[in-house]
């Protein structure tokens, strides 16, 4: 049996268009998931060039890509400064309780 190749799938090679990440971060923020929600701004960023975020937000560039990685842990005014310099913000929106 002739063994399988398979690759590495990065998001950050397909984020391409300003739709294209609003729809990727609004899919993983549903997720409730705090270190995937990370990865993914992280994932963002590196689309974007993590040299021009870590300019931006006047954080150092290794220190960024530690802290915006699954299971990194930034604080909550690094993910705002990135996502300011991205050119994204959160919104808050009531959501329907549960029965």
């Amino acid at each position: 049996m002739k063994p399988v190749k398979t690759t590495v799938w990065d998001p950050a090679e397909y984020l391409e268009t300003e739709e294209q990440i609003a729809v990727y971060l609004d899919d993983i923020f549903k997720s409730d998931d705090p270190d995937l929600i990370i990865a993914a701004i992280g994932d963002v960023a590196r689309a974007r060039g993590m040299s021009k975020i870590a300019d931006d937000t006047n954080r150092g560039r290794e220190s960024l890509y530690k802290s915006l990685s699954q299971g990194g842990n930034p604080s909550f005014e690094t993910i705002m400064k990135v996502l300011l310099s991205l050119g994204f913000g959160l919104q808050v929106r009531p959501e329907p309780k549960a029965a």
